[in-house]
């Protein structure tokens, strides 16, 4: 497989099962473009971890650490963080006992924002100042290859939807075939952050259970192939919307703490990329399966 897509080669890939990996590869490239869609999460998946030895920030960070936040606000922001983050990320607890911790995470971090009286016509503003970016190697050819093949991009976020459509729009690769769910924003008439809408969207819900009612997957009930790409466990869940599922190929990106997780992470996607900040591997793998 190596052959078709060198890019496999390369020093951050793990593949438990290579066997396994080459079949579904081969598979999507034979059910083709029309049956093709792609699910992502956004936060450190499409959008880098790090960049010079500094984390990048998430769509949430962008926002909590920018000047619309006060002193106070920010230090109640970050004490949330401090406490939440931990239990979100602890291998020893379990789903029942860390989803609800989490809505209770984003609804304390969502009402902080609306204390805040943010304005509407400040986000394009934050974002440009922010260090957020998107991940390179051509990260712009993983948009662009979708766009240009009508291949749909489901973006699904626990994040913060505003935040994260600038962030595309602001690269210019927020095309026609580009489609989000998140947390986003409600503003009243003068502009001003009043709430935010439901439903609520934290890394462990990210499956059915948020997209009842879309009819974002139904009207995509043919697209049968899908690549997954996401950076957490919660990511898996992803494509349980998506009807009748024929091939699903799973690519996680493992940012942090890699010894620690890569067992995990192994078990759970068909292709871990360690410490890799591009998108090459992907690129290379949709290259391929586009071929004419």
């Amino acid at each position: 497989l190596c052959l078709q897509v060198p890019e496999l080669e390369k020093a951050t890939v793990r593949i438990r099962q290579p066997e396994r990996v080459r079949g579904i590869i081969q598979s999507l490239r034979e059910q083709g473009v029309a049956k093709l869609q792609v699910i992502s999460d956004f936060d450190m998946t499409l959008s880098r971890f790090g960049c010079n030895g500094r984390r990048c920030p998430t769509s949430h960070n962008i926002l909590d650490t920018s000047r619309v936040i006060s002193e106070d606000g920010k230090k109640k922001l970050k004490d949330l963080l401090h406490y939440y983050y931990p239990i979100e990320i602890d291998p020893n607890r379990t789903l029942e006992e860390k989803c609800p911790l989490m809505v209770e995470w984003w609804t304390k971090a969502h009402e902080l924002l609306v204390q805040q009286k943010i304005h509407k016509g400040d986000i394009a503003q934050i974002v440009r100042e922010s260090e957020a970016m998107l991940r390179y190697g051509h990260g712009m050819e993983f948009f662009d290859q979708l766009h240009k093949n009508n291949v749909p991009l489901f973006i699904f976020s626990a994040g913060v939807g505003d935040i994260l459509e600038e962030i595309i729009r602001q690269a210019n690769v927020f095309y026609s075939n580009v489609n989000v769910v998140s947390n986003y924003m409600d503003f009243n008439d003068a502009g001003i952050l009043t709430h935010f809408k439901g439903p609520l969207i934290h890394t462990y819900n990210k499956n059915n259970t948020v997209l009842q009612g879309t009819e974002y997957f139904q009207q995509l009930s043919t697209r049968t192939s899908i690549i997954l790409l996401g950076d957490s466990m919660g990511d898996l869940t992803m494509a349980d919307g998506v009807p009748s599922v024929e091939n699903i190929l799973k690519i996680g990106f493992l940012n942090d703490k890699v010894e620690e997780r890569r067992g995990k992470y192994l078990d759970s996607y068909d292709i871990v990329l360690e410490s890799d900040e591009t998108l090459d591997v992907v690129n290379g793998i949709l290259r391929y399966i586009l071929a004419e």
